[in-house]
């Protein structure tokens, strides 16, 4: 350790008289100056004991100074900031899940900018209701009885469960007791609620006969959890959902569907198979259904229950319905989203989500290969094109995967690891995967507008 050098550091009271340092304080304020002054002198100090060779940098010159302004405008940065997904995760949950639409930021932006209806009915003058402004959308386009929403599907959940089952049995089938986002167990959920749970089956099979004989003077509702975020394949069996309900309700229970991320518009001509709409679910008469808003719906986040007009109105007059009720902005987004879902062809143009899903292959091939020509004029880096598959992601139809086209990235420098650094701490970032000791970037989930900035990104690498 060079303590000569230690010690000729100058203290920050010194640095502050200096006339650059100064200005800087008038420009921007002096506790943000300090703050930067002690960041950029700390660096220093911690590089002197890392290399005794390391030289002071001149603390009079121009170029310190720009170094303090920067360290200053680094500090005043949002921590939440746009990202470039090229990870071919079409809902990534780190992220922020689903993109939305341009109609439901004009709607924010409505909504945000001023004053709103929010609880108040314009017809009569008088208070209203938040749940209004969705309430009748979200029956025409699932056919439900009726609807709320509140701030998100395990909050859909929570408020269900509490009004339904409080200090009552909930049936659950052991294959479907699942671990949502953040280490949060059904459960636990369920505990929180003040529901008592009972478990029936096994993990791989449960009859309609094990919650048959699960029933006694104590049960109130059967629950049935969508596995939206893995599958259990092979020797498996679970009943229909319609033969859970017509159990149910021969016993005067409640049937509840926990179907998490949940659909209004069928996938399968875009190859995602095997998932049901809300609209089919509600069909088969569930009293009460649970779904997000910012997974497959493609809008902002928020839990929607549709089901029967009697348990929906319990469910309203739940105090701890306030707890977790939709803010204005959400509600506004998700208004406008739900517009775009009563014509289905126009959900697809016009919801990022679903327009990623349902991009074809080729057409991602010809983008991919469109950027790829002009990364090939660097020497330095190799990029090559290959068949590849992206995810839905986001706890939404984990057995589906979607063919694509991805560019992979190696360089005479930098490991792939290193890579991901550089471009993860690129303006903007820009997030893309490792596989096979390569970066990888995946178009299906960038926008068009953003591809300059993987090639910013690629100039920076090169």
């Amino acid at each position: 350790m060079n303590n000569q050098q230690l010690r000729a550091l100058p203290n920050i009271q010194r640095l502050l008289e200096s006339e650059a340092i100064d200005a800087l304080c008038q420009q921007y304020s002096r506790q943000e100056t300090v703050s930067a002054l002690r960041v950029h002198i700390d660096s220093v100090r911690e590089q002197i004991r890392q290399d005794d060779d390391t030289a002071l940098p001149d603390f009079t010159s121009p170029e310190f100074c720009e170094d303090i302004r920067t360290e200053i405008l680094r500090g005043r940065e949002r921590s939440l900031k746009m990202v470039v997904n090229a990870s071919g995760i079409v809902l990534h949950t780190n992220l922020g899940r689903a993109p939305i639409a341009d109609d439901a930021i004009d709607a924010i932006k409505e909504a945000a900018l001023g004053y709103s209806n929010l609880e108040l009915d314009l017809d009569s003058g008088k208070r209203g209701s938040r749940y209004m402004h969705v309430e009748e959308i979200l029956k025409k386009i699932t056919g439900a009885e009726a609807a709320v929403v509140v701030n998100n599907c395990a909050a859909a959940v929570l408020v269900g469960l509490n009004t339904l089952s409080r200090n009552k049995e909930v049936i659950v089938s052991r294959g479907e007791l699942i671990e949502i986002g953040g280490g949060f167990r059904m459960p636990d959920v369920i505990a929180i609620t003040g529901a008592v749970l009972k478990e029936v089956g096994t993990t791989n099979k449960t009859r309609i006969a094990d919650y048959e004989q699960a029933i006694n003077e104590n049960t109130r509702v059967i629950l049935s959890n969508h596995c939206s975020n893995y599958k259990v394949v092979g020797f498996t069996e679970s009943p229909k959902l319609k033969d859970l309900v017509e159990l149910a309700h021969s016993n005067d229970l409640y049937m509840v569907e926990d179907l998490g991320s949940g659909s209004l518009q069928d996938l399968a001509s875009f190859g995602v198979g095997n998932e049901r709409t809300v609209q089919q679910m509600v069909d088969d008469g569930v009293d009460a259904l649970m779904f997000s808003g910012d997974k497959l719906l493609g809008g902002p986040q928020a839990g929607i229950i549709v089901g029967k007009t009697k348990v929906i109105e319990q469910i309203k007059k739940n105090p701890l319905l306030r707890a977790v009720r939709i803010d204005k902005l959400s509600l506004a987004a998700l208004e406008a989203t739900l517009a775009l879902h009563l014509v289905p062809e126009l959900a697809v143009q016009r919801l990022p989500v679903l327009r990623m899903i349902s991009e074809d292959h080729a057409s991602i091939r010809k983008r991919a290969n469109a950027l790829l020509k002009k990364l090939q004029k660097h020497k330095s880096i190799s990029a090559r094109l290959e068949d590849s598959t992206s995810y839905i992601g986001g706890g939404s139809a984990p057995m589906n995967e979607l063919p694509t086209s991805v560019i992979k990235i190696e360089s005479e420098k930098y490991g792939a690891e290193k890579i991901a650094e550089i471009f993860r701490t690129h303006r903007p970032a820009i997030i893309g995967r490792i596989a096979d000791n390569a970066f990888v970037l995946d178009l299906r989930t960038v926008f068009p507008h953003q591809v300059k900035h993987l090639q910013s990104a690629i100039e920076t690498l090169a």
